[in-house]
């Protein structure tokens, strides 16, 4: 998760009963396996005295930022969210190494055009 990651930042009232998906996302971020994954990635742990709600905020590494209610979201939520725009910054890169425009742009018609047909394989065997 951290190797898609630049900076996260984690804000909390130690009080708050409300602070569960922050401490987990925590959890994550200092896990051994997400260290390994981007040694070079910030984590800040800000501990507040208000009555602020829990705040995850994280800036991935071509420089967007997002920012979750930690009270609302749950920490395996914010970490799939972090996969999947990951997954989608790879295959920018991927597409960019190509030297391949992005983002990709499927005309209109061939967006209509209808599939080619597959026959299962139960169906052929039978025929055989």
């Amino acid at each position: 998760m951290l190797k898609f990651l630049s900076k996260v930042k984690i804000e909390f009232n130690a009080l708050d009963p409300r602070i569960a998906s922050c401490m987990e996302f925590l959890a994550q971020c200092n896990a051994r396996k997400a260290k390994e994954s981007n040694p070079a990635c910030q984590i800040q742990v800000k501990r507040r005295t208000d009555d602020e709600p829990p705040k995850i905020g994280v800036t991935f590494v071509n420089g967007v930022e997002e920012k979750f209610d930690a009270t609302s979201i749950s920490a395996q939520t914010i970490r799939n969210m972090i996969l999947e725009k990951g997954q989608l910054l790879e295959t920018e890169q991927m597409f960019r190494d190509a030297g391949e425009p992005w983002p990709v742009i499927i005309p209109e018609e061939e967006l209509h055009q209808p599939a080619p047909g597959t026959k299962p394989r139960k169906a052929e065997e039978k025929k055989q």
